[in-house]
């Protein structure tokens, strides 16, 4: 099937209470991964691509890549670009075949960033594009976003609920003490942040920084009214961590086949575990 807007499982997630998972897009071993277990496990899914894997894929190949998985595989995945920076980002990835977009404006101040998403949303919405907005200030480092962890600060629950009301955003990711890459230490979500807004707006709140939080906060995340779970750190780990031991156990190695195929199954393994802990599965 063609890709889809986020639109298309949403409504799904928030009646049965599960959350599909954002499995980040960096290369075909990533996509490959992420499709051979949604197919497995029946489930819908994302595929984040932030404006740095775009740029080192390019646009042509991202939407082919996404564009095939969801033709072999006939089940309802949203193309997402993660982080928008721009209006003109985001404009430029659904005219290059994008279904949805994430415009983060998290960095501006509260009343720009509900100008500059609002501008966003009409937009997408025109052309069928799902939008997620963001408020707050997630921490950690992703591509070229750094955020110190000083520097992070956490959404306030009324102001949230404004921003979606104003904005009209798919989904809302809000900063609830989750962080970018892999924690030093567990992670402290404030889960009454998210069970505020979940229950005052009919979107889905998203979780940024999914990777290496303990199962049983996500469970519990999820319970309180997240529908959107983004993982990418943790699979870049696992076919790095994998591609390492291959190289040192055999120096002689030099076709990518032989190492990249061990390294595509590490992450398969951890996007599988990750689709059945988000409730997911059998839900396409």
């Amino acid at each position: 099937m063609p890709l889809v807007s986020m639109n298309e499982f949403f409504p799904k997630a928030r009646a049965n209470k599960f959350a599909v998972g954002q499995f980040n897009m960096n290369n075909l071993e990533f996509a490959q991964a992420t499709i051979q277990a949604a197919m497995e496990l029946n489930s819908p899914l994302i595929f984040g691509v932030s404006e740095g894997a775009l740029k080192y894929m390019g646009m042509e190949f991202t939407v082919a890549i996404a564009e095939a998985a969801a033709k072999k595989s006939g089940l309802p995945i949203a193309l997402h670009l993660d982080h928008g920076s721009t209006f003109e980002v985001a404009m430029k990835c659904i005219r290059g075949g994008f279904s949805s977009v994430m415009f983060d404006g998290s960095h501006h101040s509260f009343e720009e960033n509900i100008r500059l998403t609002k501008e966003v949303v009409k937009a997408a919405h025109a052309m069928g594009v799902s939008v997620e907005g963001e408020l707050g200030t997630i921490g950690g480092v992703e591509d070229d976003i750094s955020v110190d962890e000083e520097n992070a600060n956490l959404a306030k629950p009324e102001e949230a609920i404004r921003f979606y009301e104003e904005t009209g955003v798919d989904c809302l990711a809000i900063a609830v003490g989750t962080a970018h890459g892999m924690y030093a230490g567990e992670p402290d979500i404030k889960f009454d942040i998210i069970r505020q807004v979940a229950s005052a707006i009919p979107v889905p709140v998203v979780l940024h920084g999914g990777s290496g939080v303990p199962d049983q906060m996500i469970i519990e995340a999820v319970a309180a009214g997240v529908g959107k779970i983004n993982v990418n750190t943790e699979n870049q780990v696992a076919l790095t961590e994998t591609i390492r031991a291959v190289l040192a156990k055999d120096s002689k190695i030099y076709d990518p086949r032989k190492y990249l195929t061990p390294g595509r199954q590490a992450m398969y393994e951890v996007i599988k575990s990750k689709i059945l802990l988000f409730g997911s599965n059998n839900q396409a």
